[in-house]
């Protein structure tokens, strides 16, 4: 009947996060959107940009049928065409790429993940290529999730859904009060805050969370792996630790013990910036108060040293006995299947081609448990045709430009290419540089499943469309609808096929229909599973000294290293550039590059921020508010100066993410405020996992001019 509104249980996907939603539907069109009270996640509570997903859908700029370009790359001259003519052209181009240069010359880019992130490998694995990437991949997440598989055999989550709140909350490098990663939102945090647990915080700069903690270490930007390195030789050498837990569960104490012998808190202030009394009280506080939680964000992967670093900061909880117990780290509940990523599809020598695999093993080898593409390496290769050529890119759900390191040189080598494939629900920098752009549906136009917390899958939910807008279709569809194009002999299934078939695999007793009519489903979670079957590990036991790692030919045990350019690596370089670069810290009202268009986020968020101290602030000549330039060896941005105490005088905050939808394309303010101007993707790189250097780089600044 016209008029009357329908309400459909969904989870909100305009992050990550997984709030639970209530979808409001009137003749066709999203109407309203509401927090869900019974989502065991979010408790019926939205963030700033889950409230406004109406305007998300409904937006007059979104885009709404194919287009193909009809100018020079980057020129911003589109036509109109038809998805038959669009899906047409791409499966017989990819195809022919295919033939004459092989599968390899075909990759696949995405943004963090979403609905679709999984889609892409497979999409990539059915037609052969094993060149697809996604930013994050070797710089957020997965380089914890890969160490962490390798060190528990499994990959811990907090334990936000029990019975038993921590007694002892450790943030280090995230800040949850302003995201929602992964199931683990902010209001989880929240409801945790309130049973009044000791803090402990690792940030350069004084969050809400800094401000309102026990004991804030206020670390230098790169710097994390000696803080951590320090405190295990406190809590080893106070015997701190939980004797029987490391006796009866761990491998490599004592390797460890020796490890960190040297690693005194003295040894570490000069290099961390934080005294050594600091670094004894919160070592003490996190060892003596359990159970424990640590809570750790990106911030930790996004230095060349990232793995060891991961490993040290993860042996807290573990030499505490944080592991597996309530109101601590533990383990999934699994209430769905693995994703069928097809990988299975490639040969040996097939994968044995992927861009990076024989250097990083740990982000495209053996050693990985969704192998990628290293970004620099597959650049190059789209740049120089080395070690072998890339000629076409498709890119869903990922504004290329504003996301991957040394953005300049990132457009270089997107300018190179032969062919490139875009699908976005705006026009973005990147999508100008296609050949084709496809209008991708928003969340709330399509089906899909999530388990949440990512890997650990203790709620499974169901994302539900409810409403077409334009010509827009999920990217998994447009998956499907390729491989059928192009008759590929794995990926043709329905997604619905795919998603029933993850739910069965999952022993929850549900198909998408059923999960879809309530919403959600908790999977049940076990503490102490290690009584019972130990730890998936080669050694059965959780591995302060891996095996793993040892055979993959990497140090087994965590160690220090600097940064390559950082005022101890690089004096030369800080002589020009005096002062330390962070980058990365998360705005409420927006997720990485994406919401800009927004006018009620715009409105509360305007212009991007770099945080300064006062006396540094006043050395150059800046007030609050002024414009301030910010230069690295790569380039500059403008960002307005955020004159504040709670930063270290030679440390300079940037925000990450930024271009500007409402100036003119094809650019669109690209090269304003972008942090990935100043960023690096030059070697080194962290030897298994591949990253690249996104903080703890060297700056200066200055003030800079009203306009411009």
């Amino acid at each position: 009947m016209d008029g009357e509104t329908r309400i459909l249980k969904s989870v909100c996907r305009s992050c990550h996060g997984g709030c639970g939603a209530l979808l409001h539907v009137r003749d066709g069109r999203l109407v309203k959107i509401e927090g869900d009270r019974d989502s065991p996640l979010s408790h019926g509570r939205l963030c700033p940009i889950g409230t406004v997903t109406v305007d998300l859908v409904n937006h007059p700029d979104r885009l709404k049928h194919p287009l193909r370009r009809v100018g020079p790359r980057g020129a911003g001259e589109w036509q109109r065409i038809t998805w038959n003519q669009a899906l047409d052209e791409i499966a017989e181009r990819l195809l022919e790429i295919r033939s004459q240069h092989g599968p390899e010359a075909i990759a696949l880019g995405t943004g963090t993940g979403r609905h679709h992130i999984r889609w892409v490998s497979r999409f990539g694995h059915a037609l052969g290529t094993p060149n697809w990437c996604e930013p994050g991949f070797a710089q957020c997440f997965h380089p914890r999730v890969n160490t962490c598989l390798l060190t528990f055999g499994d990959f811990p989550v907090c334990d936000y859904t029990g019975d038993t709140p921590p007694a002892c909350m450790l943030f280090w490098g995230h800040n949850p009060i302003h995201s929602g990663p992964d199931g683990e939102t902010r209001f989880a945090v929240r409801e945790a805050l309130e049973h009044n647990p000791k803090l402990i915080v690792v940030d350069p700069r004084r969050t809400e969370l800094a401000a309102r903690a026990d004991v804030w270490l206020q670390v230098r930007p790169g710097a994390d792996d000696a803080l951590a390195l320090a405190m295990l030789h406190v809590v080893i050498g106070e015997q701190l630790y939980d004797e029987r837990f490391v006796r009866e569960c761990t491998h490599g104490f004592d390797a460890l013990a020796d490890a960190v012998a040297a690693c005194t808190p003295e040894w570490a202030a000069p290099i961390t910036w934080v005294p050594a009394e600091k670094i004894r009280a919160a070592a003490r506080l996190f060892g003596r108060t359990r159970p424990g939680m640590l809570e750790w964000g990106c911030a930790i992967e996004h230095t060349p040293k990232c793995i060891q670093t991961v490993r040290a900061v993860s042996m807290l909880p573990v030499l505490t006995g944080n592991v597996d117990v309530p109101g601590g780290w533990v383990f999934g509940g699994r209430g769905i299947g693995r994703f069928p990523s097809l990988i299975e599809n490639l040969t040996l020598e097939v994968s044995a081609k992927r861009l990076g695999a024989d250097r990083f093993k740990l982000l495209g080898g053996e050693g990985a448990d969704l192998p990628a593409a290293h970004i620099p390496t597959l650049l190059q290769a789209m740049r120089e045709g080395k070690p072998y050529p890339v000629k076409a890119f498709l890119v869903f759900g990922n504004n290329t430009l504003s996301t991957y390191a040394n953005a300049k040189l990132v457009r270089e080598s997107l300018m190179k290419l032969d062919y490139m494939v875009c699908a976005d629900l705006f026009m973005t920098p990147t999508a100008e540089l296609a050949d084709i752009v496809l209008p991708a549906a928003a969340w709330p136009e399509l089906d899909q499943i999530v388990g949440l917390p990512t890997v650990a899958a203790n709620v499974v939910l169901a994302q539900q469309k409810a409403v077409q807008v334009g010509e827009c279709k999920p990217d998994e569809e447009i998956f499907v609808e390729l491989a059928r194009r192009m008759k590929l002999a794995v990926g043709t299934e329905s997604v619905k096929e795919v998603l029933d078939a993850q739910l069965a695999s999952g022993g929850l007793g549900l198909d998408f229909a059923a999960l879809a009519r309530e919403g959600f489903k908790e999977a049940p979670l076990a503490y102490r599973r290690y009584e019972r079957s130990g730890f998936r590990t080669p050694t059965g036991k959780i591995e302060l000294y891996s095996t793993r790692l040892e055979q993959l030919g990497y140090p087994p045990v965590p160690f220090y290293e600097e940064p390559p350019e950082s005022p101890l690596s690089a004096p030369d370089v800080a002589r020009d550039f005096p002062l330390v670069l962070t980058t990365g810290g998360r705005i409420p009202f927006y997720f990485n590059s994406e919401h800009r268009q927004l006018a009620n986020l715009r409105r509360a968020y305007r212009d991007p921020r770099a945080e300064i101290h006062p006396d540094t602030a006043a050395r150059f000549g800046i007030a609050n508010g002024d414009w301030m330039r910010i230069e690295t060896r790569r380039g500059g941005i403008r960002q307005r100066a955020r004159v504040t105490d709670g930063i270290d005088p030679r440390v300079i905050n940037v925000e990450h993410g930024w271009w500007f939808p409402d100036e003119p394309g094809p650019e669109y303010g690209i090269w304003k405020a972008n942090a990935n101007v100043l960023t690096d993707n030059a070697p080194p790189y962290d030897p298994a996992m591949g990253t690249y250097q996104l903080r703890a780089l060297l700056c200066r600044v200055a003030k800079a001019e009203a306009s411009g």
